[in-house]
This record gives C-alpha cells, sequence and structure tokens, in this order.
C-alpha cells in the first residue's frame, strides 16, 4: 500500500514540476527597458504593450524611467539641433518660445 502512495506521489511531482519557460518570460525586466517600452508603445498606440510595459515594474518606477528618458531625449534632441533643451522642450511641447 505505501509503495503505491510513494509511485503516485513521485508522478504527481513530476507533473506538477513548473514547465521551463522562455527566456522572455524568465528574465526580469528592469526600469529603462520597461520605459522605453512603454513610451514606443505610447507613440505607436498599442495599448497590449502598454499594459505589457506596466506590468514589468512599479508605476513609480516606470514613472522615473519615462522621465529619465525624457531628459535624456531633449538632452540629445538639443546636442543634434545645436539648440537649449529648454528651447527644444517648448518646441516639442507646442510651446511659443520663451
Amino acid at each position: 500500500m505505501f509503495g503505491q502512495i510513494r509511485k503516485y506521489a513521485a508522478r504527481l511531482r513530476a507533473s506538477t514540476h513548473a514547465q521551463p519557460v522562455s527566456t522572455r518570460e524568465r528574465r526580469a525586466h528592469n526600469l529603462f527597458e520597461a520605459a522605453a517600452t512603454y513610451v514606443v508603445a505610447r507613440a505607436e498606440d498599442d495599448q497590449d504593450r502598454i499594459e505589457e510595459a506596466t506590468a514589468w515594474v512599479s508605476p513609480e518606477a516606470l514613472s522615473f524611467g519615462v522621465s529619465e528618458l525624457a531628459c535624456r531625449a531633449v538632452v540629445a534632441l538639443a546636442r543634434e539641433r545645436e539648440e537649449s533643451p529648454a528651447a527644444v522642450a517648448r518646441d516639442l511641447l507646442g510651446l511659443p518660445p520663451s
């Protein structure tokens, strides 16, 4: 009787072991990856991808990442345009020059 219980328990353990997940699902996403994915998804109006990116990190971390991405983008554009970051930011937001 105990032998049958052991066999059943062994089969149960073997069948309930987690199946290996793909590398993409197993890997943790950092906040900058989440922010980049989120911003691109917003630009492309891809709601599924937006929801996916928001699930990767906390709302606070995502907000920080998006803010950091915005700062870096404004600085990069300002260098490219040879303008001040303030002028670029105002232009991107459609505000009049100060």
